[in-house]
């Protein structure tokens, strides 16, 4: 239908009066940020309107409704005030009964109503409407002190700049839905959503809910879809069938592991983030999806129960097809998901052709078998005596690279693990976790595209000598102490395994 407007916003009187005498409410700046910034996408301005009033007689009520029946959008600003609220209640309830008449609250994948929380508000205090719709915060919560700062210009240029970036959202989020909703032959900007498919961001705890919105403005800007769109159920079962239901929709799941434990599902025993991660896991056994799992470095846990979610996933002896766990800065992050997902719109590389004999008098030369040498940067000036010694043993020694882009990096060191007959790991300066970390990548090379056997792999013990290391074992490989430096007879078992 021809719609008379493109959103209403539905508010309190009371979230809109001014903080400082003489500026404007913050409803006030909420609606003509929008204006500017959806006018901005649509290349046109948008008719968006409240009722600055709230107070209305009769007539102007019924006025007001009726004007709310034909309006395409409602953003509803959600406040303690405003889920008390009769008048704003009862704009929310025209509003629904209206679009379920013209086919429905959602259109699409998309929902006509948006839930913008200036203030938190409980969950189960929320109106009916909107209980089970994503919400755009425009709030932060201090992590050391649980003390809330609306995102106002008068909290300080932070909270000026995380306003215009959840704005941001919000208007990307209106336009796509007014792209949609626009009658046939209108022309229209092209949505975000362009058919790349769609990514599942799994929900995580509140100490990185900023991470996740930077990491979905990201996917989104590229034209992903999002999944979850909607709030998880509270019922374990619930949870895993529309969590199993998002995840057969997308190629990919990212995982963003914090500090603080996330809630277990009634009638479960396992977090939310647990469940997530598991149902990724059994998802990642068909084709065609990875999976990311992302722990911020130097991450300080004081939750006993975090601490035993995080080392299980550090140490989870699994091996799944194009999963990754990364202790890595955030932008970092961000070039590895762009990276995989532009390696998954690539068209499959046409195989290779059979090898064939050399001709009579041709030479064919012998490939030498490849050694790929794992260590920590820290440990980049102490590994020449090993490889000098390997290069004259007649293999093939590659080494990794530490600087340049980080997708390259990447690509490079999943190149060396597709390749290479054989691995030796430095293990000097790397900590347990880094240890375990690379054998798991060793053992995942078939999930890179490596068609050949695993690889041998020997682990050197090198300095500092500590007991932990002292006492480390492991099926995986061969496990050679040079406490005092390099000694070349502890590596030929492994130099006589890639010759035979």
């Amino acid at each position: 239908m021809n719609f008379q407007g493109d959103a209403f916003i539905s508010y309190a009187h009371m979230d809109n009066v001014e903080l400082i005498e003489g500026r404007k409410g913050w409803v006030t700046n909420l609606h003509r940020a929008l204006e500017i910034r959806v006018g901005q996408l649509l290349g046109k301005p948008p008719e968006i309107w409240r009722d600055p009033k709230l107070q209305g007689n009769d007539a102007f009520g019924e006025t007001l409704m009726e004007r709310l029946r034909r309006v395409a959008s409602l953003i509803s600003v959600v406040s303690p005030r405003y889920v008390k609220s009769e008048w704003a209640r009862r704009e929310l309830a025209e509003f629904w009964k209206a679009a379920e008449q013209q086919g429905g609250v959602h259109f699409r994948n998309k929902a006509r109503i948006f839930k913008v929380l200036k203030t938190p508000v409980p969950l189960e205090l929320h109106p009916p409407e909107l209980g089970s719709m994503l919400g755009y915060q425009f709030f932060n919560i201090d992590p050391d002190t649980g003390r809330v700062r609306e995102l106002d210009e008068v909290f300080g240029p932070e909270a000026q700049r995380d306003f215009w970036m959840r704005l941001d959202d919000l208007a990307h989020d209106i336009c796509c839905l007014l792209e949609m909703l626009a009658p046939s032959g209108t022309a229209v900007v092209p949505t975000s959503d362009n058919g790349h498919g769609a990514v599942f961001l799994a929900e995580t705890t509140f100490d990185l809910r900023q991470q996740r919105e930077v990491i979905k403005r990201d996917l989104q800007q590229h034209g992903y879809t999002v999944l979850p769109a909607s709030p998880l159920p509270h019922v374990e079962s619930e949870v895993k069938e529309a969590v199993r239901r998002d995840l057969a929709q997308c190629r990919m799941s990212i995982h963003l592991i914090g500090k603080n434990f996330s809630l277990v599902p009634e009638g479960g025993v396992q977090s939310l983030l647990e469940i997530q991660n598991e149902l990724a896991i059994e998802r990642s056994s068909q084709a065609d999806f990875s999976r990311l799992l992302w722990i911020p470095p130097g991450l300080q846990v004081e939750d006993e129960r975090q601490r035993k979610v995080i080392e299980h996933l550090r140490m989870d002896p699994r091996i799944q097809k194009g999963a990754d766990l990364l202790e890595t800065f955030l932008e970092d992050l961000r070039t590895v998901i762009d990276g995989r997902l532009k390696d998954a719109q690539k068209p499959a590389p046409e195989p290779a052709p059979a090898p064939t004999r050399p001709s009579a008098g041709v030479v064919a030369v012998r490939e030498h078998a490849r050694l790929y040498l794992i260590y920590d940067q820290r440990d980049a000036l102490i590994t020449s005596p090993w490889e000098d010694f390997l290069f004259e043993q007649k293999l093939e020694v590659l080494r990794p690279v530490f600087e340049g882009d980080e997708a390259e990096i990447r690509e490079d060191h999943e190149e060396n693990l597709r390749s290479c007959d054989g691995v030796l790991i430095i293990y000097g300066s790397g900590n347990e976790c880094w240890l375990r970390r690379k054998l798991r990548e060793v053992q995942k090379s078939p999930g890179y595209g490596r068609s050949k056997p695993l690889p041998s792999v020997a682990i050197s013990l090198v300095p500092p000598r500590t007991p932990d290391k002292e006492r480390f074992r492991t099926h995986e490989a061969m496990v050679i102490p040079q406490w005092d430096g390099f000694s070349p007879e502890p590596l030929q078992p492994l130099i006589s395994s890639l010759k035979g």
